[in-house]
């Protein structure tokens, strides 16, 4: 197991009537404990698991903001977790995953995590990549209605303000990274954007993810619309990148 290291000077967290709540799931306590003192100083209330059943067990009693989960676990492994998980919600996953196993980090994607961190790792960009999700995952304040909140393509309807898609009126259920990903691609009808530009899209400039982890939401998105009815949301252009197809129900062209 690597060895993690975190500046264990006392600081005071700040108080917040708003505070968010993180489930740590990972069957190392040393880890837990580095976690959940980083969590603590950046002010995020933390409950901890140390194995999958504990951590299914921990989200029906309470449902945490993010689930930040290992994949290397013994008797349920993180990725039968997350796939329990998005059985019946759609809580946001943050893998923690090991050098070597970048297949299981791709299909944690595929399964509908948000984002992963690779071991060994800081603790503050554990925290850092968290707060990100938590930002896009968490409930807004709702102007009164405008034109502007809702978008459409075809039979493909955004509404942007409620993060909720709509394929021919009925509700498609996507993971915050799904639908920022949807979002982009809506966002800019008629061009391809690469894979660099998604990424920028979901976490910003210089934000350290895989092309393979843009493939895996894409992935997920054209089978969710797929179940739908929608074959054509999502066009590949073969090296360059994606785009938004054009939403008509047929069947889809561009790879």
């Amino acid at each position: 197991m690597a060895t993690l290291t975190i500046d264990l000077a006392s600081q005071t967290a700040p108080s917040n009537p708003m505070t968010r709540r993180v489930l740590l799931v990972d069957d190392d306590p040393h880890i837990r404990q580095l976690l959940a003192f980083a969590f603590d100083k950046a002010g995020i209330e933390v409950c901890e698991a140390a194995d999958g059943e504990e951590a299914l067990a921990e989200v029906a009693r309470q449902t945490p903001d993010l689930v930040v989960l290992d994949i290397n676990m013994p008797r349920m492994d993180g990725l039968e977790v997350c796939r329990r998980l998005r059985s019946s919600s759609e809580v946001p996953v943050l893998f923690l995953s090991s050098r070597d196993d970048e297949f299981d980090r791709v299909l944690g994607i595929e399964l509908g995590a948000d984002d992963y961190v690779v071991k060994p790792f800081s603790p503050r960009e554990v925290v850092a990549r968290a707060n990100a999700i938590m930002r896009r995952a968490a409930p807004r304040e709702v102007p009164p209605p405008a034109a502007s909140d809702a978008v459409a393509q075809g039979k493909l309807s955004l509404d942007t303000e409620g993060w909720v898609a709509h394929w021919d009126g009925a509700e498609v259920a996507l993971t915050v990274s799904e639908f920022n990903l949807l979002k982009a691609l809506v966002g800019a009808p008629g061009r391809i954007l690469s894979r660099d530009q998604l990424i920028d899209q979901l976490h910003g400039p210089g934000f350290a993810i895989t092309d393979r982890t843009i493939d895996s939401h894409i992935r997920n998105l054209r089978r969710k619309f797929a179940e739908a009815g929608g074959h054509d949301v999502i066009e590949t252009r073969a090296g360059v990148g994606y785009k938004l197809g054009p939403c008509s129900g047929g069947a889809r062209s561009g790879g």
